[in-house]
């Protein structure tokens, strides 16, 4: 019998559902056990998000401080697994604070201690180099990180910036005024990725994991988009300016997360297109490190 442990931590409940549609093929095999775990803040975040709450969460997000959680049940902290699928949502460009207070706990290393662990990404379309992040806290546990499968909103940049705010803050994922698409990961993305539980069943049943990361690119578990990872190290490097900045403030920390707020709409909707455009520019220039990365971000 084969153990696998699913943790995660979900708000709208889309990043569950993709774990257990992930799970579906090995929870259909009478020769794996199947054990989920969500992970449960002390203090709980809201959904939907209010802004205020929203924006505070940025800098404790971004410089990955984590928070108390509630300890995971006796029966999950007493098994020992043979792989461990762990889903996470990208918050700032960083892994979820749930998540990596999970990671940064006492409880983390005696499950995840020399174990193999396969990462599965619910998020916006930036994700890189959360999963750089994602990939120190796992060597800090112990871990093996054998593959990771990344969901996105495949809808254009803007397009579901504008869907997915409008889901945090009244917690409806529907088409925004009619004629938006509906946000987040798409329902035919969703029921289609238990393909990649298929791939993750047949790798745990003949106990190597080597090549499992090869097929799960070849069943198009990642998509990398230049352009997003540039986006993305451009935009840790202002986020770790304002986080340093906010996290030191006190009474006038509402203040200047409204001054971040302004930052952000700016960034979004000016500065974005601008770097897109000398993006297309520099790409032939840029061609042979652009599929260096292509195939390091693609990989563990």
């Amino acid at each position: 019998m084969k153990n696998v442990l699913v943790l995660y931590y979900t708000q709208s409940g889309q990043l569950e559902e993709i774990a257990r549609t992930i799970a579906k093929p090995l929870l259909e095999d009478a020769e794996v056990s199947v054990t989920f775990c969500n992970i449960e803040m002390v203090k709980p975040f809201p959904f939907p998000w209010k802004k205020a709450s929203f924006f505070d969460a940025f800098p404790e997000s971004f410089l990955q401080i984590p928070s108390e959680i509630h300890a995971p049940s006796q029966y999950v902290l007493s098994k020992k697994y043979d792989l461990v699928i762990l889903a996470y949502q990208v918050w700032y460009l960083s892994p979820s604070i749930p998540i990596n207070s999970f990671l940064k706990s006492e409880f983390a290393k005696p499950l995840l201690e020399n174990t193999p662990v396969v990462t599965v990404i619910g998020c916006r379309n930036m994700w890189a180099l959360a999963q750089e992040k994602m990939k120190a806290l796992l060597v800090a546990t112990g871990a093996k990180l054998v593959g990771n499968i990344a969901l996105v909103d495949r809808h254009i940049n803007h397009v579901s910036v504008i869907t997915i705010v409008e889901w945090m803050f009244t917690g409806k994922k529907e088409k925004f005024l009619g004629i938006f698409p509906r946000p987040g990961v798409s329902d035919k993305d969703i029921a289609e990725s238990s393909k990649f539980g298929t791939v993750i069943l047949n790798h745990l049943k003949a106990d190597s994991f080597t090549s499992l990361q090869t097929e799960l690119v070849a069943n198009d578990a990642v998509e990398i988009r230049p352009f997003l990872i540039e986006m993305d190290k451009k935009a840790n490097k202002m986020f770790k300016i304002w986080a340093n900045i906010i996290v030191k403030k006190t009474t006038s920390r509402p203040a200047w997360l409204k001054g971040f707020n302004i930052y952000l709409l700016v960034a979004i909707w000016v500065m974005s297109p601008i770097v897109y455009i000398l993006h297309l520019f520099t790409y032939p220039l840029k061609y042979a490190s652009i599929k260096r990365g292509k195939s390091y971000y693609s990989g563990v």
